[in-house]
């Protein structure tokens, strides 16, 4: 069992997290049950599945959670770019946060 406390890509997910939650403060209001919670969920899920799969005895167990984790990176950036596409957060602000995921997912892979 690993101590996920210790685990620096844990550190920048809770980071990350911080960020999106500020960056979907500024979404449209007729977001809050579209894309600002599905982008918060997301975000949310990466340290946790890290976390939750640092408990796991087995290491095939952990890296299936490491996977679910690198898969809600993907769809962080997913929704990120959406919401630059629609014009809901400027392409400079999209961009740092995208890149910010992106340099988690190589991490985390």
């Amino acid at each position: 069992m690993r101590n996920f406390r210790e685990l620096e890509v844990w550190k920048d997910a809770r980071k990350l997290v911080k960020e999106v939650y500020l960056l979907t403060k500024s979404l449209p209001e007729t977001e809050k049950y579209g894309l600002i919670s599905q982008i918060n969920r997301c975000a949310v899920s990466i340290p946790a599945n890290i976390a939750e799969g640092s408990a796991k005895y087995s290491q095939k167990d952990f890296v299936r959670f490491i996977q679910i984790s690198l898969g809600s990176a993907y769809e962080l950036e997913s929704h990120l770019v959406l919401c630059a596409d629609l014009e809901f957060i400027e392409v400079g602000t999209a961009s740092a946060t995208i890149k910010n995921t992106q340099v988690l997912q190589k991490r985390i892979a």
